[in-house]
């Protein structure tokens, strides 16, 4: 039972992580829907990261903190690692490139895949985690992960594509990224294991509910906005919303 548990564990992040690779889907289609395609991808993972943070994550992370802390030791904890999330996310966030030269463009993907390897290594201990105690969480969890690790993939594959014309690159930096999520399911089970307890989990949900709204905020949307789609933004963002609460309801 433990061993099937540790490997659908594994397997579900897994999925989250090679989600990455649907971002090359972009490259498929004509320039002139690219625009379009990335702002949908991008509110859309923004209403579906910020539904799952506000209705699964923190809820979850409160219940498990209240096990072993009083309620209001357990709602400062709770902020202390939304916190300590949203700084986390702003760091990542500051280290990425923002650059709009094509003659820097192999350079940019580079420096994005390093980026979000880091970022997706903590993505792939949290859905390992909650994947071993809750499948549900586990799922929802990943969901929400593989739904912006798409556009993760767009800002790795499109830039070394173009820079360099070759899919073969294209596909080896995005996979490199998508690999990260397991590999941090992998740190998590060599030597979290033992650390597993409920108040260390309603830390890490915290935390990671602080990346995930901040990124849903400072990152997604406003870059969903910088290509003037300004509709197709509110749409997605609101699709993403509800496509998440009926996941969360079903599950």
């Amino acid at each position: 039972m433990i061993i099937l548990n540790i490997t659908y564990s594994f397997f579900i992040t897994f999925l989250a992580g090679l989600s990455t690779l649907f971002g090359m889907i972009v490259l498929l289609f004509n320039k002139k829907n690219t625009n379009k395609i990335i702002s949908a991808s991008l509110s859309f993972a923004a209403g579906v990261m910020l539904c799952v943070s506000l209705l699964d994550l923190i809820p979850e992370g409160i219940e498990l903190l209240t096990t072993r802390y009083k309620n209001f030791v357990s709602i400062l904890i709770f902020l202390i690692f939304l916190s300590l999330g949203v700084l986390t996310s702003m760091i990542i966030d500051k280290n990425m490139p923002e650059n709009n030269n094509e003659g820097k463009l192999y350079r940019v993907g580079i420096i994005s895949m390093l980026a979000i390897i880091l970022h997706n290594i903590p993505e792939g201990i949290a859905t390992f985690m909650a994947s071993s105690i809750d499948k549900s969480l586990g799922i929802s969890l990943a969901i929400a992960i593989a739904m912006h690790n798409i556009p993760e993939g767009i800002s790795i594959s499109v830039p070394i594509y173009y820079s360099t014309r070759s899919f073969k690159k294209s596909f080896i930096y995005t996979l490199i990224s998508a690999l990260s999520e397991p590999f941090g399911a992998l740190l998590a089970f060599l030597f979290l294991q033992n650390f597993i307890t409920d108040s260390f989990m309603g830390m890490l949900f915290s935390f990671i509910a602080g990346i995930m709204i901040h990124i849903s905020f400072y990152e997604l949307l406003p870059t969903s906005k910088k290509y003037n789609e300004y509709t197709l933004t509110k749409i997605f963002f609101i699709i993403g919303i509800i496509f998440m609460c009926i996941n969360l309801f079903l599950l």
